[in-house]
């Protein structure tokens, strides 16, 4: 099952120094369903190699079958079955993740903070996270959205709505870009 913020990435914090050049957002909750096509975009991207192994099977029953060595037909049908399977359970996995207590959590409205030294996700003034960039493995920016990568399916999703202003959308660039994230 995938981690989340409960496996300990997340920190309580105590009243931290703001900076006031920092980017302030809207409070966002990240939508499950959101959550579930972020992740199983990912899985497909990370995996889609192992769609060869079963065209691989189909197409040595298929030399079997033309050549007469071997016919059978449940081969097609339980490769088929198998990888549809294994999708299918990627899926179940990710959508038992928004159904769990223990991630209630990743779905609560944050208001983040980010500058060049950390980010902040806050539920009030008082309670929250840090998380530092070093723990950012990868971001991208698509048509709607900043995605930070802090490890496999886990991922802080900021789209463009929650920002003030343009300028912090292009000060978030800046950052990106002199962390390394962005060419």
């Amino acid at each position: 099952m995938a981690k989340g913020y409960a496996q300990g990435q997340q920190k309580r914090m105590v009243q931290m120094p703001v900076n006031p050049l920092a980017i302030k957002t809207k409070k966002y909750a990240l939508d499950k369903n959101k959550f579930i096509s972020l992740n199983m975009t990912q899985f497909v991207k990370n995996q889609w190699y192992w769609g060869f192994v079963p065209l691989g099977l189909i197409a040595v029953n298929a030399v079997l079958n033309i050549t007469g060595v071997y016919h059978n037909y449940w081969i097609y049908v339980l490769t088929v079955v198998a990888a549809l399977g294994y999708v299918a359970f990627w899926a179940i996995q990710f959508t038992g993740i928004t159904q769990l207590k223990q991630y209630e959590q990743l779905f609560e409205k944050y208001r983040y903070e980010i500058d060049s030294r950390q980010i902040l996700m806050k539920i009030s003034d008082q309670e929250g996270g840090v998380i530092k960039w070093d723990m950012i493995k990868s971001a991208r920016k698509d048509k709607e959205a900043y995605i930070l990568d802090l490890g496999q399916y886990q991922f802080i999703y900021l789209p463009f709505n929650v920002f003030t202003s343009d300028n912090d959308k292009k000060l978030l660039d800046k950052i990106l870009k002199d962390k390394g994230y962005f060419a």
